[in-house]
């Protein structure tokens, strides 16, 4: 089950982060893998309900036998996670000092607005993940070929809102450089990509690996 929780994180400036966590049973005496993960331009602002309507969230919302942590943060309603990187990594470093979190299995994940989030936060920290799952975002292919870790990318085939060519730029990018990513794409789906993409099959694969 997940709880909301709200925090101040402070970089050069304040914020406050509502967020949900989701804890499994038993935490004592061991580290865990983290999955965080960046919802889309509509569920920012102040109502930390509207964070579990999709994606992460929503699974961890009802009971499941995944060994993991999970944190989704709200994003600030005049802001954009590509603007909150900083304030980002500050955040996500609270969290795992305060659980005890396996700095060898932080992993990211987002969609839409939060997919652009999870492919410039990585390139920002390219050493902080072991693995990504961006869901139709798009990022920067020059400078793609930072991200050495595994990368699973989402996008619906007729997306209207994100190109479905920004993930496929990326991904190529990566492979070119040596990388290790692939893509997924689902035929006649449009900007709801994230309804297909976050299953138990992406949670296992996210959960195998490590930096």
């Amino acid at each position: 089950m997940i709880e909301a929780k709200k925090t101040i994180v402070k970089t050069e400036r304040e914020i406050n982060y509502n967020y949900y966590i989701s804890l499994p049973k038993n935490i004592e005496n061991r580290k865990l893998p983290l999955i965080v993960f960046l919802h889309g331009l509509d569920e920012r602002g102040d109502d930390v309900e509207k964070v579990k309507i999709h994606g992460i969230p929503k699974i961890f919302e009802k009971d499941n036998d995944f060994e993991c942590i999970t944190v989704s943060p709200q994003c600030p309603g005049d802001s954009i996670w590509v603007a909150e990187l900083r304030t980002l990594k500050t955040f996500i470093d609270e969290i795992v000092r305060d659980y005890n979190v396996d700095e060898d299995r932080i992993y990211l994940t987002g969609l839409s607005m939060g997919g652009y989030g999870t492919w410039y936060m990585a390139m920002t920290y390219p050493d902080m993940f072991a693995a990504i799952a961006p869901v139709c975002g798009g990022g920067l292919p020059w400078y793609a070929g930072v991200l050495k870790m595994p990368v699973w990318a989402f996008h619906g085939e007729v997306d209207s809102v994100v190109s479905v060519e920004e993930s496929k730029n990326m991904v190529r990018e990566i492979n070119k450089t040596g990388g290790n990513a692939k893509l997924t794409i689902f035929e006649n789906v449009d900007h709801d990509s994230w309804n297909y993409a976050y299953t138990d099959e992406l949670i296992n694969w996210i959960l195998r690996q490590h930096r």
